[in-house]
């Protein structure tokens, strides 16, 4: 946090003279201490978060393709004029943690075809507009991502 503060400071402050480093500095580490001693975040926490960001980046990425991909299978069943098979389906995610769960039920529902009807601890309940859009939901590369991201925070 603190390098992040830093280093804000001087794009906005546009100069790097020894004045305008040591009271972004300054600035910077009071800022920081703040946050820590409100929050209880801390150092270790911020690493921990910093070890997260790598997995975070490909956890959108997959995301952005898994849209793409959901889009046009959505978009080719439209236009084929077949008729919706629903499905309500049931699974359990494994993940321990409520920010984990919360984040894979909300990126079910940005995928299209699929919505998350009903989310408790690590049960799901989703809604499929075929039901070929259920396979592979309790295996999926979220899940694996953010067990990966789980084991780093260690919840």
């Amino acid at each position: 946090m603190f390098l992040t503060l830093f280093l804000i400071w001087i794009v906005l402050n546009g100069r790097t003279t020894p004045d305008v480093l040591v009271t972004g500095a300054a600035a910077a580490a009071v800022l920081t201490a703040i946050f820590w001693k409100l929050t209880g975040f801390g150092p270790k926490r911020e690493i921990r978060a910093l070890r997260i960001l790598p997995y975070l980046a490909g956890y959108a990425g997959l995301l952005l393709w898994e849209i793409l991909k959901a889009s046009l299978r959505v978009t080719g069943f439209v236009w084929s004029g077949k008729a919706p098979e629903p499905r309500l389906v049931h699974f359990s995610s494994g993940l321990r943690s409520g920010a984990a769960n919360a984040l894979l039920a909300n990126s079910i529902t940005l995928t299209p075809g699929t919505i998350t009807v009903r989310q408790q601890n690590d049960l799901f309940l989703v809604h499929c507009l075929r039901g070929e859009y259920a396979r592979g939901l309790n295996s999926s590369g979220f899940i694996k991502l953010l067990k990966k991201m789980e084991t780093i925070w260690k919840v």
